[in-house]
């Protein structure tokens, strides 16, 4: 029997600020904690940080870090991946989070202790509003 993953999360927004404004938000501890979850982030790869979720500390590993297109880390114990993309678009920048990682629907996800599907759904929900209102606001602000 072939057990399919779920698939990943794609959030895409365009903002009205400059590339460089956008990425000083995503890759620094005080850019992410205005509008993500408090955290000890360094844009280093290998650099191993900690971001205060609501289950508690979620240890994260910097993957890729190509200023100022794209960033990558690993988030909590579960397999996932987060991926900021960034593409300039004039005086705009056309921001994507990838939430990928994902395991079957059924599994289930340690800290929530619920499964993948559940928390994938809401998780899906959570990045809209992370990236369309919380990040819009910070660097469009």
């Amino acid at each position: 029997m072939l057990v399919s993953t779920l698939p990943d999360i794609k959030q895409t927004a365009t903002f009205n600020a400059p590339i460089q404004k956008v990425w000083d938000s995503v890759s620094t501890s005080e850019g992410m904690s205005a509008w993500f979850m408090p955290n000890d982030f360094k844009a280093e790869e290998g650099h191993e940080f900690h971001i205060q979720s609501p289950f508690g500390p979620s240890p994260c590993k910097v993957l890729v870090i190509d200023e100022p297109h794209k960033l990558s880390f690993s988030w909590d114990t579960d397999g996932w991946v987060v991926t900021f993309l960034l593409e300039e678009k004039g005086d705009q920048t056309e921001f994507t989070l990838i939430h990928s990682g994902w395991k079957e629907e059924d599994a289930i996800v340690g800290k929530a202790n619920q499964k993948a599907q559940g928390v994938r759904d809401r998780m899906n929900g959570g990045w809209v509003g992370i990236v369309n209102e919380r990040l819009k606001k910070v660097v469009e602000g």
